[in-house]
């Protein structure tokens, strides 16, 4: 039985050592080449769609970030569970994001009121952030102390932090747990004289969440 090929080696086969013999041989192996292509192709594009890289990107849309306005006259507390949060694991850089309107909370609709208009001014700043990197080593397993180095910025002004975060790594992802304080006077948020013993200089800050892969 001939083999497919077989038959291109007959006595009245051209000579591939012509010109003409050469451009024969090509002429008669393309088809053959062209579908061993395709197949290729077809390989590639279907270990691109079914087998992707291993992501190394770890994300949430409702990290959870609550404040504490502890002054003599007044206790202050409201929670934003609606942060958005990056971690890209292999850079060890990190964004998060918090829309201010999305705090709820206080002590009575018109100091929320107040919080949004007078102090955050959240028309002109509607937005805080944090955005930067970590410094110690990602163990990617159990639990470790890292320090998050990078830009707060609030109210529009941006400062250089430099925070403790505490990270459980889980099968699912990591939840991460961070408590801190900002000046108010460093983001440029005025309290009026009247209501200075109702809020406090000083405020402090808890993040929380889980970030997934």
């Amino acid at each position: 039985m001939l083999k497919p090929f077989d038959s291109f080696y007959f006595t009245d086969s051209p000579n591939i050592f012509t010109v003409s013999g050469f451009v024969s041989v090509i002429k008669y192996l393309y088809p053959y080449f062209w579908r061993m292509i395709k197949r290729v192709i077809f390989c590639g594009l279907f270990c691109i769609l079914f087998f992707p890289a291993q992501s190394q990107v770890y994300k949430t849309l409702k990290a959870k970030l609550s404040f504490v306005s502890d002054a003599p006259l007044e206790v202050i507390k409201a929670t934003n569970h609606l942060v958005a949060g990056i971690l890209d694991i292999s850079s060890q850089q990190f964004s998060f994001k918090a829309n201010m309107k999305n705090f709820e909370g206080f002590n009575s609709p018109l100091q929320k009121e107040h919080f949004f208009e007078n102090y955050m001014e959240t028309d002109q700043y509607p937005e805080s952030t944090f955005t930067g990197k970590i410094i110690e080593p990602l163990t990617l397993k159990g639990r470790q102390v890292v320090r998050a180095k990078g830009m707060l910025t609030v109210h529009g002004i941006a400062n250089e932090v430099l925070i403790e975060v505490n990270l459980e790594w889980t099968p699912k992802g990591v939840n991460f747990l961070s408590e801190f304080v900002i000046l108010l006077d460093d983001y440029n948020i005025h309290v009026p004289r009247i209501v200075s013993q109702k809020i406090a200089k000083e405020i402090k800050l808890k993040c929380k969440g889980n970030l997934q892969g």
